[in-house]
């Protein structure tokens, strides 16, 4: 007779091997970041290789530039926002999607306006934020480093960070990106949108001014860093190490 053991306690069997690992759950700006951040990938490279479908579908983009999503019937179904819809796919607890429309589709369609007949080199570049393209911006045009903080840049950059409505950031944003674009100097696009995303939503808005003042602010001290004179002659170090850039797609203070 065979005799069937009887379970006296939870199982210690190990889990299957190819049992999938959870989803990610990322927060929601860095969902947004992720959505701009993998659709310019993707095409950034086909541009610069002047793929005739990549060309085409920047022409269409740039048309959308400085405007809303929904005033740009043209463009549904083509850019960022299908990404979006992509990483999205599954996720519930999403809860202001249009927000997030708005922000993938404002970094596209400028980062199209940035990248408009350029073939050297991307203008979608994850090392330059936006405070730090500003800074980066006068000091080309050769301002003296004490007349930064003064400068006519700067404080199209105060602008961007003190609109009250979206539309104004829009127009205001735009007027820097071609500053850009004439420098040829990129912008971290990804990052933007997620800022973006943020600057939505009123709690969150004073954090993302914070950020963007934080980024020219540090990119004053980066240059230090790098052997560069400050105005008084010394060499110094960051305004605060706490400030770094922390993980994939955040960015100083994220969520603040």
């Amino acid at each position: 007779m065979t005799i069937t053991p009887t379970t006296t306690g939870a199982s210690t069997s190990p889990p299957p091997r190819n049992s999938a690992p959870a989803a990610e759950r990322l927060p929601d700006h860095r969902l947004v970041a992720r959505a701009t951040g993998t659709y310019i990938a993707r095409i950034q490279p086909q541009y610069l290789s002047d793929t005739s479908s990549a060309v085409a579908e920047l022409a269409r983009l740039r048309r959308g530039a400085g405007k809303r999503v929904h005033q740009v019937q043209d463009l549904w179904g083509i850019g960022g926002t299908e990404e979006l819809a992509r990483q999205l796919d599954g996720r519930n607890d999403f809860i202001r999607l249009e927000y997030a429309e708005e922000a993938v589709f404002l970094a596209s369609t400028m980062w199209a306006l940035h990248q408009q007949s350029g073939r050297d080199k991307g203008m979608h570049d994850r090392s330059q934020n936006l405070g730090g393209a500003v800074r980066t911006l006068i000091r080309l045009k050769g301002a003296p480093s004490e007349d930064e903080e003064d400068s006519p840049l700067r404080k199209r950059l105060v602008r961007v960070g003190t609109a009250e409505s979206l539309s104004s950031v829009a127009v205001r944003l735009r007027e820097i990106v071609l500053l850009l674009r004439g420098a040829r100097e990129p912008l971290d696009y990804a990052r933007l949108a997620g800022q973006l995303y943020r600057w939505q939503h009123r709690p969150d808005r004073a954090g993302v001014q914070r950020e963007w003042g934080r980024e020219f602010h540090l990119a004053a001290a980066s240059a230090t860093r790098k052997g560069k004179p400050t105005s008084d002659g010394e060499t110094g170090d960051a305004i605060d190490r706490t400030l770094a850039p922390d993980e994939e797609y955040g960015g100083y203070a994220a969520g603040e």
